[in-house]
């Protein structure tokens, strides 16, 4: 997911509590976890058991809990999972920079939009 600028806290909290509503509404009333749906976004592969489906939302959740990773390399400066292996792209620190302030520009510009200080 990706908030600009525009999008207030609470359009993004509001957002991600209707997804996990719409979630528990979908688990409690399918009856197995062999139960077909179907994610259009997933294109031609878009058709799969409830079991995949919360597979896949559980492997998304891990990768992307990783945000507070953001707030330890603030403090200390480093990126990766530990000194001996960073597990960035072959150890591609420039463009984990550039991505780095690709976001930090994105939240000053929210930050700015709201009135906060920069």
């Amino acid at each position: 997911m990706w908030a600009t600028a525009d999008e207030s806290r609470e359009d993004i909290l509001g957002l991600y509590q209707r997804a996990w509503a719409h979630a528990d509404t979908t688990i409690e009333t399918l009856p197995s976890l062999d139960a077909m749906g179907h994610v259009s976004w997933w294109g031609d592969s878009g058709d799969a058991t409830l079991q995949r489906i919360m597979l896949h939302v559980t492997a998304e959740t891990n990768r992307h809990a990783g945000h507070a990773d953001i707030v330890r390399e603030l403090v200390d400066g480093r990126v990766g999972m530990r000194e001996s292996n960073s597990n960035m792209d072959g150890g591609d620190k420039a463009w984990y920079r550039e991505y780095w302030n690709k976001l930090e520009a994105s939240a000053k510009e929210a930050q700015a939009k709201a009135g906060g200080p920069s």
